[in-house]
């Protein structure tokens, strides 16, 4: 709905809003505000806020003509609508404005403020020169629903050890399936935050999320596993992308953080001069950070092992990559099922490609054995039943 009152107006995009809902809720903590100018040189110097690893400062930076007018002419003291699309979405309280370098800034988030950056490219058309600090509150009702939800989770299991996990699942694979299980294996709760980027790229979040409750409510044991949805924006980039997910696994309740040991950025890295890992940097944020073995399948041992356990040699081992995993999907083919689960494959192909066989019921009868009965068929059971076919090994 659009904003009725005669503040002066601060348009935010998507990105923004929900970042600062992340923060509002606590999701972020011990960052509860926007930061001053004092407090930006100090996390930007120091890599720490009262206590805590944070990589960045944590600002607000709206481009645009109008918004930088309207920046120019707040005092301190006043409040200020947050719009978003022409509504209203919350409100800020000024307690200052001061000029950001834009270059600095990016390197900051990115390590790089090289405009070739795919990140860099996305973020530096959304971010302005002129900062304003203070307290807010804006309305986001996905945000704070979903933290609900955890919290009521975690009452009515009794958990005490709580495991997460980010993924992306583009697509789910089997690599993912055997890390949740043994995640389950180790936990009285697991939450998977299901990744929810700004942009299209990769399958769309819906059905990801559809094909990982597929899987969830299918195949594994009942109220062990919640699924949340992060929108991941543009904070959660490079070496920063785990020590934000660590925090938020710990502000959503979670003992433990569950990430595979070859994450992108797992790896060393320097900074102040300084050879630096996210078990560094994360020591103090109080949740633990638990690596998982990188899964492939042998074709000598004949099912999914580990590579440090696997005598068999790369030349045996087939690799659960989801770039070329989702090549697959995208050009219409089944993956095998070895790589990814044939129900998974089913509803991502039939919610890609609808109505893409025509007169499918006749070739269900023709191709599929059946009892003679007459049923109506979905695309999604054909695929699951087209699998089957596929793996019928007698003539081949």
């Amino acid at each position: 709905m659009a904003s009725s009152r005669k503040n002066k107006q601060l348009y935010i995009d998507a990105e923004a809003l929900s970042t600062l809902a992340l923060v509002q809720e606590g999701l972020i903590s011990p960052v509860s505000r926007l930061m001053t100018e004092a407090e930006a040189i100090e996390v930007r110097e120091t890599k720490m806020y009262k206590g805590v690893p944070f990589p960045f400062p944590f600002l607000l930076t709206p481009k645009g003509k109008r918004n930088e007018e309207c920046l120019k002419s707040l005092e301190k003291g006043e409040t200020v609508d947050l719009m978003n699309e022409e509504n209203h979405v919350g409100t800020l309280t000024v307690d200052e404005t001061f000029i950001v370098e834009i270059d600095e800034r990016l390197r900051c988030i990115y390590g790089t403020a090289d405009q070739s950056h795919p990140g860099v490219q996305n973020t530096i058309k959304r971010i302005g020169r002129i900062a304003v600090s203070g307290d807010y509150n804006v309305k986001y009702p996905l945000i704070s629903g979903t933290k609900r939800m955890v919290q009521k989770k975690i009452k009515e299991q009794n958990a005490v050890k709580i495991s997460s996990m980010v993924l992306s699942s583009s697509p789910l694979n089997r690599a993912h399936e055997r890390m949740i299980r043994q995640a389950i294996d180790q936990s009285d709760l697991v939450v998977l935050f299901l990744l929810k980027p700004f942009n299209n790229n990769g399958l769309r979040y819906d059905i990801r999320h559809t094909s990982l409750m597929t899987f969830v409510e299918n195949f594994l044991p009942q109220n062990k596993v919640i699924i949340v949805p992060l929108e991941n924006s543009y904070i959660f980039a490079g070496y920063n992308e785990l020590i934000l997910d660590a925090l938020v696994a710990k502000n959503y309740g979670c003992t433990q953080l569950i990430i595979g040991n070859n994450h992108a950025g797992l790896g060393l890295f320097y900074d102040q001069d300084k050879l630096n890992s996210i078990f560094d940097t994360s020591k103090n944020i109080d949740i633990e950070i638990i690596t998982a073995e990188q899964y492939v399948y042998c074709n000598k041992c004949r099912t999914l092992v580990s590579t440090t356990t696997c005598p068999h040699g790369q030349h045996n081992h087939i690799h659960y990559h989801s770039p070329s995993i989702l090549k697959l999907i995208n050009e219409g083919m089944m993956p095998p099922s070895i790589l990814v689960r044939r129900e998974v494959s089913a509803s991502v192909l039939s919610t890609l490609f609808p109505d893409r066989f025509k007169q499918l019921q006749e070739l269900y009868d023709s191709l599929v054995p059946n009892d003679g009965l007459i049923e109506e068929h979905s695309e999604e059971d054909f695929y699951i039943k087209l699998m089957g076919l596929y793996q019928t090994s007698s003539l081949t």
